[in-house]
């Protein structure tokens, strides 16, 4: 259920992914963004380690679709949080729980022991992001989920493209995916190839949730 959500967490429920853009330069995110929003993906998030994040946030607000939902991630401190708010981000995402305190837009903090994912929802994080997630399997965030059924968890952080459905069939909100979905896309690599992947990720959650 999504309706006590904020629009733009809930949103990113419904679509289920969000597309992680990491490169050394923010200068190819336009156009894999292109890619990804053509494939049914609604849901980005600039990495603030990217040089031109900042920059490349505006620009894909103002290029892409007003449905599209561009956030800022590896938010460290307040005032990387206020300055990618300020680029325009409509959620931010960090490794850690502090930087996260006071922002007028949804904030989705990392978390990864049942202590650190209670104190994240304690903290009012609508989401929290179980990174990473590649060491895990669903079955820890099944066992997770046993005892706390009302935080919304978001894995990120090494699932591959097979790993969805396992992930959303758990209880997983949505997956982060990073790497093994945008691969050297944003550095030059094939866009063809990368629409591949973004349909068949796309199709993966529409499957785990039939």
């Amino acid at each position: 259920m999504t309706d006590s959500l904020d629009p733009v967490t809930a949103a990113i429920v419904d679509g289920g992914i969000v597309a992680i853009l990491r490169a050394p330069s923010a200068g190819g995110f336009a156009a894999v963004a292109d890619v990804l929003v053509a494939a049914g993906i609604t849901a980005l998030e600039v990495t603030l380690t990217s040089n031109g994040a900042l920059e490349a946030i505006a620009g894909l607000r103002r290029r892409l679709p007003a449905a599209t939902i561009i956030g800022a991630g590896t938010v460290l401190t307040p005032d990387d949080a206020k300055a990618a708010v300020d680029a325009g981000a409509s959620f931010l995402v960090s490794p850690v729980l502090d930087a996260l305190a006071g922002q007028s837009v949804p904030c989705y903090p990392g978390a990864y022991t049942p202590t650190e994912v209670y104190s994240a929802y304690r903290a009012g994080a609508p989401l929290v992001k179980l990174f990473p997630a590649g060491g895990l399997r669903p079955a820890y965030l099944k066992d997770l989920r046993g005892p706390l059924p009302q935080v919304r968890i978001l894995p990120t952080g090494g699932i591959n493209l097979d790993d969805i459905p396992g992930w959303l069939t758990v209880g997983a909100a949505a997956v982060g995916l990073g790497g093994p979905l945008v691969g050297d896309a944003a550095d030059g690599g094939s866009l063809t190839a990368l629409a591949a992947r973004a349909e068949r990720a796309v199709a993966a959650v529409a499957i785990a949730r039939s």
